[in-house]
């Protein structure tokens, strides 16, 4: 699908006109939506792009950059699917009075910016760098929602009941979050990169005041980058904790095992003593013998117990 709207010489909004009278609009956009190879064979034979950059666009995903032509400027960002974090490429091709947006899916962020640029006031604010940093800024504003929601997970997994318990679950979100974080990191640093880059070039002419609209954009990157960051290290801080929690309790249940070995080593080798197939074995003819290893057995095993419990072997740490 192809839809267009421009801006003709009495100032006048005009949707869907022929491609034919684009050139004497004063400015237009004209976004591909998910189209057909008759419509992608329109970036080369009516509006004569550049081939490399007409191959960047069928050939997705491209890394986010900033490319100069002749006549026009070529940048390549993306977008994100809140539901899987898959990477959404738009291509954007950004001339001195068009800009032309290809995407193969249907994208909330650029049909965001298509209805800010509709209404009849925002006919005077219609000019493709005003675009174009609108529909940047809806794409990166709609990262931040993503990385809340990974932050109110790894809140979630920081309560305290469950970390006393050890859940589980905790290594499984920890890593789907640490995971997700990963996938937003690819996307926000070269984003990131190339708005420092249009900020700092020569050939993507920018106004002052436009210039400030840029360097909004590129502080709400670092923002993301940071938060991104912090994140990814308290998912790290989160796993250490739990693997220590975890080897701290497998310590105690050895040491209780321990403790209960070493007090039945000697009642074992008694018992194996007077189990013992021998003839001539005094105590087995007396009378009070079997209650009186029993007793000492009892005793030993008692004295036992209460000499590693005067050592702190029974406390919780």
């Amino acid at each position: 699908m192809i839809r267009i709207q421009a801006i003709n010489q009495q100032n006048k909004m005009v949707f869907d006109p022929p491609l034919e009278e684009l050139e004497v609009m004063k400015w237009y956009w004209v976004d591909f939506v998910d189209p057909t190879d008759e419509e992608i064979g329109l970036l080369s034979s009516h509006f004569k792009f550049h081939p490399l950059a007409i191959e960047d666009c069928i050939h997705s995903l491209q890394r986010p950059k900033l490319e100069y032509y002749d006549d026009m400027n070529f940048l390549v960002f993306h977008s994100l699917d809140p539901e899987t974090l898959e990477a959404q490429e738009i291509d954007v091709f950004i001339g001195d009075n068009f800009i032309v947006s290809f995407h193969f899916q249907d994208l909330k962020e650029v049909n965001l910016t298509w209805n800010y640029f509709s209404p009849p006031s925002a006919h005077g604010q219609f000019k493709p760098v005003e675009v174009t940093y609108k529909l940047m800024d809806k794409v990166v504003d709609s990262f931040f929602p993503l990385v809340e929601h990974l932050e109110d997970q790894l809140a979630t997994i920081e309560d305290a009941d469950r970390v006393k318990k050890a859940d589980k679950t905790i290594m499984e979100t920890t890593f789907t979050v640490r995971r997700d974080l990963f996938k937003l990191r690819q996307i926000v640093v070269p984003t990131r990169d190339l708005v420092y880059r249009i900020l700092e070039s020569k050939r993507f002419i920018l106004q002052e005041h436009k210039r400030a609209y840029f360097q909004d954009i590129y502080d709400h990157l670092i923002k993301l980058s940071q938060m991104i960051d912090s994140n990814r290290e308290l998912t790290s801080d989160i796993r250490d904790n739990y693997i220590s929690l975890n080897s701290y309790r497998m310590n105690n249940i050895m040491k209780t095992l321990t403790v209960i070995t070493t007090i039945f080593m000697p009642l074992t080798f008694i018992a194996g003593i007077y189990g013992m197939n021998f003839v001539h074995m005094p105590e087995l003819e007396w009378n009070g013998g079997y209650f009186a290893v029993l007793t000492v057995m009892l005793l030993l095993g008692t004295g036992m117990f209460a000499w590693f419990y005067s050592k702190g072997w029974f406390e919780n740490d």
